[in-house]
């Protein structure tokens, strides 16, 4: 071969090399752009599986939610004597479960019990139905039948921060007719028992025995929980609500 030949022969090869160079700095190669190191690949994005139950719900409490339920507001309690909490609604679409949204909220001052009794602050353990929505503010719009009463008013020789608590309320159907207004109080199972244990406005601090939440999610739970699909609030602290 020539000299001219060898030389044309070296400036297409180099014209090759320059070619590649450029396609990698232009993300042309794909295998460098996605590869892990060690010349590996990178691993696809684990993708969750789908919730067949709502979590951190244990087979007791789990039993207790109705077939036909398909709205769940998780209460998951800080500990058993801790006034902190978290809520997080789950719908059920077919057979799998959602969750739509999570929040921090508050429930009673000295924690949770599976026993609740009238003036121990504590609130109760278990699976409750969500029948009944009321206060002092008209109903931001919903599908809970609403009472709209100024009897809702918190007593004004309570501290302050708490004269808002029931602007917006939501009974939870414990030892309460279902189908009345949450202030209803009648006490099915005796007055020892307590009651008027509600979803309602959050005033920064643990309740008598409620969960508190702030205004927007009370809005939101008015707005979003339907008759239709049975909703029912599981609550108590996370040991509990697993065991």
């Amino acid at each position: 071969m020539s000299k001219r030949g060898s030389g044309w022969v070296a400036l297409v090869a180099a014209g090759c090399a320059l070619s590649v160079m450029s396609l990698a700095g232009c993300g042309g190669s794909q295998e460098k752009q996605t590869a892990a190191p060690g010349g590996k690949k990178a691993a696809a994005p684990e993708k969750k599986a789908p919730l067949k139950r709502v979590p951190g719900i244990g087979d007791r409490l789990w039993d207790r939610v109705p077939a036909d339920s398909r709205q769940v507001v998780a209460v998951y309690g800080a500990g058993k004597d801790s006034p902190d909490s978290t809520v997080a609604l789950f719908t059920k679409q077919g057979s799998v479960w959602k969750q739509e949204r999570t929040w921090s909220a508050h429930n009673g001052r000295k924690g949770w019990t599976p026993d609740h009794h009238e003036g121990d602050k504590r609130s109760p353990v278990g699976v409750f139905t969500l029948s009944d929505a009321g206060g002092v503010l008209p109903s931001p719009g919903g599908r809970l039948p609403y009472t709209r009463s100024a009897s809702f008013q918190a007593p004004h020789y309570w501290n302050k921060a708490y004269w808002h608590d029931f602007d917006y309320v939501i009974a939870i159907d414990y030892n309460r007719v279902k189908g009345t207004s949450p202030n209803d109080p009648t006490r099915p199972q005796g007055q020892t028992k307590g009651g008027s244990i509600w979803l309602h406005m959050d005033h920064g601090s643990g309740t008598s025995a409620c969960v508190s939440q702030p205004e927007a999610d009370m809005r939101y739970l008015l707005r979003t929980l339907d008759p239709a699909q049975h909703p029912v609030v599981v609550m108590g602290d996370r040991a509990e609500l697993r065991a």
